[in-house]
């Protein structure tokens, strides 16, 4: 199927938009400060939106820290892909959802990450607000996407050096945005090659500019991998695409 340049750069630039206004940092283990029913609510209000907008693959993000301690124009603090997926519930069902993959911070090595499939709730276990960022990209980027992630090409641009803040224009250190952002130029640009994707992101982009001073506030773990009960990933989270939609 052909894409048209409208449709990439629409897509792109949306996400660019998103990654460069996003702190991003993430580590293990943080404790919920919501109620595990809302949490539930929240979680799988965020499924039926994207599952009634077709999507087989789109860009989520959660809130880790107070919006009063966030820098002017930054609204997230963590970002990841979510594929439309078979899951093994805990009694071994089998049923659809999304399964979300992050880049997330070593608890024991800060300066090091790994790659980790979560779900809608452990998502948003930790969020200090229940709301979400969702970019849903065009069909055929959300073909491409999945082809990234089934295929292993996410892990080929892992880069394991981690820090809260890291320059998308080069692969010196990698957040959870960059990680994000590597995927979807990958898939724009067919290639898992780093330095090719490094190049095209400095030569025709411009992300925002946000001040160290802005920033120094946020330079803690500002947000986490969250560890929630097994028990909390039920059925009733889980919501089937349109039938008429081509998976």
């Amino acid at each position: 199927m052909t894409i048209s340049s409208k449709q990439w750069l629409i897509a792109l630039v949306l996400t660019l938009t998103f990654s460069f206004t996003a702190l991003a940092g993430s580590q293990a283990n943080q404790a919920s400060t919501h109620e595990p029913e809302q949490i539930v609510s929240f979680a799988k209000n965020v499924e039926k939106y994207a599952a009634g907008q077709g999507a087989r693959a789109f860009i989520i993000a959660r809130v880790g820290r107070p919006q009063k301690d966030l820098p002017k124009g930054i609204r997230f603090t963590h970002t990841a892909v979510a594929l439309y997926s078979d899951i093994t519930l805990d009694d071994g069902e089998m049923v659809k959802g999304y399964a979300i993959y992050n880049l997330y911070q070593k608890s024991g090595e800060l300066d090091k990450s790994q790659l980790v499939t979560d779900y809608p709730v452990d998502f948003f276990w930790g969020a200090d607000q229940l709301s979400a960022g969702v970019i849903i990209p065009t069909p055929d980027m959300q073909t491409r996407l999945i082809d990234i992630i089934t295929t292993g090409k996410n892990a080929q641009l892992h880069n394991e050096n981690y820090s809260v803040i890291a320059n998308p224009m080069n692969g010196q250190l990698q957040n959870c945005t960059e990680h994000t952002l590597d995927m979807l130029n990958a898939a724009i640009y067919q290639t898992t090659d780093v330095a090719k994707l490094k190049a095209n992101t400095r030569a025709y982009f411009t992300p925002s500019v946000c001040t160290p001073a802005a920033l120094s506030c946020c330079l803690v773990q500002c947000c986490k991998m969250t560890s929630r009960p097994k028990i909390m990933r039920v059925k009733s989270l889980l919501q089937p695409l349109p039938q008429s939609l081509n998976i």
